[in-house]
């Protein structure tokens, strides 16, 4: 076993260990003592601060000294986004928090690790039915050990997913009266663990979120360029980690749908 599949695997591990035994066992049995809302909408539950704190500490032995960027811990503590310029893990130990504390899927684990702002490596884990995506930069993307590429739908009208749950109220009619008409809207899955794999796999073709957190897209956007696909903020230039505070981001199976898609927002009023 070389270097590199012996580092791939023992994420791997961590991601099953953490999943069957802290994720799954607290699935559809949460109580309502054990679900907390951290703003209106936006929820943690006891198993996602269980699951941090276990991913936390199996990323420390894998890669000893790397700092690590947690949502939950960036939550209580701001300044650990700090961490984000330099090599560090990041971590969303259960993407989309809503659906798994209303016990339905999507929803996934979410693992970086990145250096200078950029991902490097990239880890997006199913629990319900152990799909495992993954990718390292210049390497190419996986899902469960074999290489895919992006495909589109197919569909007459390309298919696009658009969150606009953070967009202010005019924009988000700027992107209803302009953006829409041009395509076949479908329903977010408000997990980012599921919409980038359905952005490769032909499900959907193209998506804009609007807010853009690091543990929510560092792994997804490497994950999907490698792919094929292309990831960026809206004006092309390339996601970055360290820029937490910053807005828009559009993912497309392919590098033409992306420019399309950018062309059109670039012309709203």
């Amino acid at each position: 076993m070389t270097e590199a599949t012996a580092f791939h695997e023992a994420v791997f591990s961590l991601l099953r260990d953490v999943s069957q035994n802290i994720i799954l066992p607290h699935y559809q049995s949460l109580t309502s003592d054990q679900i907390d809302e951290k703003s209106p909408d936006d929820l943690v539950t006891v198993a996602d601060c269980l699951a941090e704190e276990r991913l936390a500490e199996g990323l420390a032995r894998i890669i000893p000294g790397v700092p690590i960027v947690g949502e939950e811990a960036a939550h209580a503590d701001p300044s650990v986004l700090d961490r984000l310029s330099g090599d560090c893990w990041i971590v969303d130990p259960i993407d989309g928090t809503n659906n798994f504390a209303h016990g339905r899927p999507p929803f996934g684990i979410l693992i970086a690790l990145a250096s200078g702002g950029a991902a490097l490596s990239g880890w997006i884990y199913d629990p319900l039915t152990d799909r495992l995506c993954s990718a390292h930069f210049g390497n190419g993307a996986f899902i469960n050990g074999k290489r895919i590429y992006t495909r589109i739908s197919g569909a007459d009208l390309p298919v696009a997913a658009i969150s606009t749950q953070y967009m202010d109220p005019d924009k988000r009619q700027a992107v209803m009266d302009h953006i829409a008409p041009h395509y076949s809207l479908v329903d977010i899955p408000r997990c980012a663990a599921e919409q980038y794999p359905r952005l490769a796999l032909g499900t959907n073709d193209v998506s804009i979120f609007e807010r853009t957190l690091p543990w929510d897209h560092a792994a997804g956007v490497l994950w999907l360029n490698e792919a094929g696909g292309k990831a960026a903020r809206l004006d092309g230039s390339p996601y970055r980690v360290d820029e937490h505070g910053r807005t828009g981001l559009i993912g497309a199976a392919t590098p033409e749908l992306f420019e399309e898609l950018a062309v059109r927002l670039d012309g709203m009023p």
